[in-house]
């Protein structure tokens, strides 16, 4: 029987100097995991114009269901994306957008009661509207797996240790797990140590991290895993880090061991850092 993972946060434009694209992590994530076979909702809001009518013919174009999108009166996102010389993606993100006022229903409710997992991230939690309808969400989700996802200045020490401390999988970047450490108080010195602190503190059953070119870790019941991950010429990363986290949660759901979930993961996430845009075409053959 298929899988069913719930997503929420942000739908957007992309918008590069050669032309826009359809991104944003949350609907990154979503789009991986409806591409590698799992029922999979997304919850969010586009604005009544042009630009949202335009990700909902992506989406539709992409098979992918449009019924948890919400409409309101705020704009539909865009986010500039400038690549520096190594290919690393900055953002401009906008404010306000249709995603910063996601409502809670009823329907969102009794979708999430039923999915095997909840996939949330800090940046849809920077205004009060969505961060309350997620951490809403979350009381009533079975397994609930937070992005950390920071882009400056969304975000408070506060409440990411109130996002931490709801989960039960964490995937966070190398650069996230060091403000983590500063902002936390935490004394490790090697990613071991700051990872098992992490877990031990906010009670996380599997934190992921990734580390870029250099691969990825994973602690699981005080376990570390690590995979050096596969070397590609990289056109932009924006969308690797969504694409490995869809991966990883796909993976673990349809039961792969540790390892193998981990070497899945990177593999999609290498291939996507070497294509333009978040959500290149892929089949079962990147897993080969």
């Amino acid at each position: 029987m298929k899988k069913t993972v719930v997503t929420i946060g942000e739908i957007l434009w992309d918008v590069f100097p050669e032309g826009k694209k359809a991104g944003g992590s949350s609907m990154n994530v979503a789009l991986h995991l409806h591409k590698q076979g799992l029922n999979t909702k997304f919850i969010s809001a586009i604005g009544d114009d042009k630009n949202g009518t335009e990700l909902i013919e992506f989406l539709a174009e992409n098979n992918f269901p449009i019924d948890l999108i919400q409409v309101n009166n705020l704009p539909t996102s865009t986010v500039e994306v400038e690549l520096d010389e190594q290919h690393q993606a900055n953002y401009k993100i906008k404010e306000p957008v249709a995603w910063d006022a996601i409502e809670l229903s009823d329907n969102l409710i009794s979708t999430v009661k039923v999915a095997d997992a909840f996939v949330y991230c800090s940046l849809t939690c920077r205004n009060e509207k969505s961060k309350n309808t997620v951490l809403s969400l979350l009381q009533y989700a079975k397994l609930k797996i937070f992005d950390v996802n920071l882009r400056e200045p969304f975000y408070t020490i506060e409440t990411l240790k109130l996002l931490l401390s709801k989960a039960d999988i964490l995937k966070v970047n190398e650069h996230e797990l060091l403000y983590l450490k500063s902002d936390l108080k935490l004394s490790g010195n090697t990613d071991e140590q700051l990872l098992k602190q992490l877990s031990n503190l906010y009670q996380i059953e599997i934190i992921c991290l990734t580390v870029g070119e250099k691969g990825a870790y994973v602690l699981h019941h005080d376990k570390l895993y690590h995979h050096k991950g596969y070397q590609v010429k990289v056109a932009d990363t924006v969308g690797a880090g969504d694409s490995f986290l869809a991966t990883f949660v796909s993976s673990y759901l349809n039961g792969y061991p540790m390892d193998t979930i981990l070497d899945r993961a990177c593999k999609v996430g290498a291939f996507v850092a070497s294509q333009i845009g978040a959500n290149p075409v892929y089949g079962d053959e990147v897993f080969n």
